[in-house]
């Protein structure tokens, strides 16, 4: 037993910064409901949120801007990328991801802001505190994305579903002052695509498969969780490009492709027969759990990456405890600026099932080091990383073989505690103070 007093680490937060992407543990077969009845669902987007909120602080309304981590270099130019724009840029061609450079070649007189993330989780408390007036479970999806559980109007008329929305989304305005668009369907998953329909300020109801087969058949099927780039390529090269294709096809064909299991899964997401909980428990088991960072530019300073792999190694040991996982496995990726090499990727493995940061980053800087030198003498300039897990375990069990150093330990939980209590960066390692210039969110991809 340990001699180390008990820690109250308070509570974790291992979603912060992450915006998450085709995130469909939340309709895995776990987190269904048991029983088939239908339901009813409400999804709410926060249409441009980062963008509308800094149009309202500034009073920049009507005016095109872009928000992400980006600086201005040599010559006043500027360097980074474009996490999100306003609808006056988008209809400029401004997109998400684009250069700071690029945008501001499109429109000259673009405003460029930095992302503020303490400044859009204090106007998502506020969105989240609307929200639990309307409904009593409220699943926080993303700081800009909600599922409300609205099943106890599955038996009202189409009129009071709608008047419900047209309440909510007023009252947003009201009380927040931004603008939201709202999807209201009989599965999770058709909620999130309703609420894509009429933005911005929209309000879409599928009630019905008839409906279901007017507005949301025609959609492609990666627009479905799950479905990204790699999947929809194996589901057109089979003929299946839209959603009414997949449904016609049925499960089978889904099944050969993606496995038995989670075949099913994907089939019942495309149509819309999930039966998907409204998650309250944000700290449910997660199956993996990983960092991406896309630095705001490019560095061949191994000092510099250096402190973006101890970054990453941070926030994924937090986020592991924060959920209660050790990992044993692990996968990082280093991406460089080159139009014909992606980068290159590795593997690690720790010497047991752990989820602090000195073990894991030991083993990774063994391989990640020789790789990263080898790339920076041959000229390549390094523009993101990508770290996470590949084998865990939630038992919690103890390994015969392999002990974690109780004092290491009890550091971690104690810095956890000061962090979860004050903010995420009050207490840090030193060598993330090296990391590459600029803040620029992070991306989770189931």
């Amino acid at each position: 037993m340990s001699s180390y007093p008990a820690i109250n680490v308070g509570t974790y937060n291992p979603d912060e910064d992450v915006h998450k992407i085709t995130d469909y543990r939340c309709v895995s077969r776990d987190m269904q409901h048991s029983s088939i009845n239908e339901r009813l669902y409400l999804h709410l987007d926060m249409n441009c949120f980062y963008a509308q909120v800094e149009q309202q602080c500034f009073k920049l309304h009507g005016l095109p801007i872009y928000v992400g981590g980006w600086y201005k270099g040599e010559q006043g130019i500027p360097r980074g990328i474009v996490a999100t724009s306003s609808y006056e840029a988008r209809a400029l061609g401004i997109k998400t991801a684009m250069s700071a450079y690029e945008a501001e070649q499109i429109c000259p007189y673009i405003i460029g802001l930095q992302a503020d993330y303490e400044k859009y989780k204090g106007v998502s408390a506020l969105i989240e505190d609307v929200l639990e007036e309307f409904a009593p479970t409220v699943e926080k999806y993303s700081m800009d994305e909600y599922f409300l559980d609205i099943n106890f109007l599955k038996n009202k008329s189409r009129e009071e579903i709608e008047q419900f929305g047209k309440d909510l989304r007023n009252l947003i305005y009201r009380e927040i002052g931004l603008v939201c668009s709202i999807g209201i369907s009989y599965s999770k998953t058709y909620s999130k695509l309703a609420s894509d329909i009429n933005k911005p300020d929209g309000l879409t109801l599928v009630l019905d498969k008839q409906e279901a087969d007017e507005m949301l058949g025609p959609l492609s099927l990666d627009e479905v969780w799950g479905i990204g780039r790699k999947r929809y390529a194996k589901l057109k090269a089979q003929g299946l490009v839209t959603i009414s294709d997949g449904i016609q096809r049925g499960h089978k064909v889904f099944q050969e492709l993606f496995g038995e299991y989670f075949g099913k899964i994907m089939y019942e997401m495309v149509a819309g027969k999930d039966r998907a909980r409204v998650l309250t428990d944000q700290l449910s088991p997660k199956e993996q759990v990983h960092y991406n960072h896309t630095f705001s530019v490019q560095t061949d300073d191994i000092i510099q990456t250096r402190g973006e792999m101890m970054q990453g190694i941070t926030r994924l040991g937090y986020r592991m405890r924060a959920y209660g996982m050790r990992a044993r496995k692990y996968f990082c990726f280093i991406g460089i600026q080159h139009k014909d090499h992606k980068g290159l990727g590795f593997r690690f493995t720790t010497d047991g099932f752990t989820n602090l940061d000195d073990y894991i980053h030991y083993e990774c800087m063994r391989k990640a080091r020789p790789r990263i030198e080898a790339l920076l003498n041959k000229g390549f300039a390094l523009r993101r990383m990508s770290i996470g897990t590949v084998k865990v375990d939630h038992s919690g069990q103890r390994e015969l073989f392999f002990r974690e150093d109780p004092k290491t330990r009890n550091f971690y939980l104690v810095q956890d505690a000061i962090n979860n209590r004050h903010g995420s960066d009050t207490i840090t390692k030193a060598a993330v103070m090296d990391s590459v210039p600029g803040k620029t969110h992070f991306l989770e991809r189931s």
